[in-house]
């Protein structure tokens, strides 16, 4: 689904969602200049599903973070559907984190006095066209738990209703950020397919970062991150479902 914010177009299969040329992020510390991004060069298409691997400090994160408009590169460019995110007003940028974007982190931030369905009911009230709370726990397979509080669930469970408040906005970018590493291999495995799960019924564009080389199977391409720098990109001619992985 495209959500038109007046700036941009519509996604079609031949146009890339994210273009990215040049992209480089610099941090200015008390100790020197930390070259997080060096010069990134990439695209990502419409329904796709990427992993992207590599150490801590590599840029994956960074990258992120530029693609959800919670941050801004120091040089080149990212365009999301033709329009450049460094044009948008603070209003625009705000606007299109809340309806474009989905994130899934590594921590789960539930709000420990809502129920499951409360904090996914929290996404729809900010989206235009927002699955239901229910819909959204069904598709990551928790509709007996839609009552339950944060202290009465696991963290799979949990993470699980992480992921359907993100994609209770049926976002067009879901982006997921080492979203398994706080949890062991099966539980793990299971978040995984929520989150595959959801972004193959909703089409979204999916980035997953992980440190985790397992999990390189289930992406449709995998892009290695080092140093700042895209290593090596790898297309998947056999994508692997979540629940075949292991690790």
């Amino acid at each position: 689904m495209a959500v038109n914010l007046g700036v941009m177009g519509v996604d079609t299969i031949d146009q890339p969602t994210f273009i990215a040329r040049g992209l480089t992020k610099i941090y200015r510390t008390e100790a020197g200049e930390v070259h997080a991004l060096r010069g990134i060069d990439l695209d990502l298409w419409p329904g796709e599903f990427v992993v992207m691997l590599g150490p801590s400090g590599s840029g994956k994160s960074t990258f992120l973070n530029i693609l959800g408009g919670l941050d801004a590169p120091t040089a080149g460019q990212v365009l999301y559907r033709g329009a450049d995110l460094a044009t948008f007003s603070e209003r625009a940028r705000t606007r299109y984190r809340c309806e474009q974007i989905g994130f899934v982190f590594q921590f789960y931030n539930l709000i420990p006095s809502l129920t499951a369905r409360e904090n996914v009911m929290l996404a729809t009230e900010i989206a235009p066209d927002p699955l239901s709370p229910d819909e959204a726990l069904d598709l990551v397979g928790l509709s007996e738990r839609r009552n339950h509080f944060p202290a009465q669930m696991s963290g799979g469970e949990q993470q699980r209703v992480a992921v359907a408040r993100a994609i209770a906005k049926r976002p067009s970018i879901l982006l997921c950020d080492e979203p398994t590493g706080a949890l062991d291999s099966n539980t793990g495995i299971l978040v995984l397919q929520a989150i595959e799960t959801a972004s193959r019924a909703l089409n979204t564009t999916t980035v997953l970062i992980t440190h985790n080389v397992s999990i390189a199977g289930m992406g449709d391409r995998v892009i290695s991150f080092t140093n700042g720098h895209i290593a090596a990109i790898r297309v998947n001619d056999y994508r692997q479902p979540a629940q075949a992985l292991s690790w």
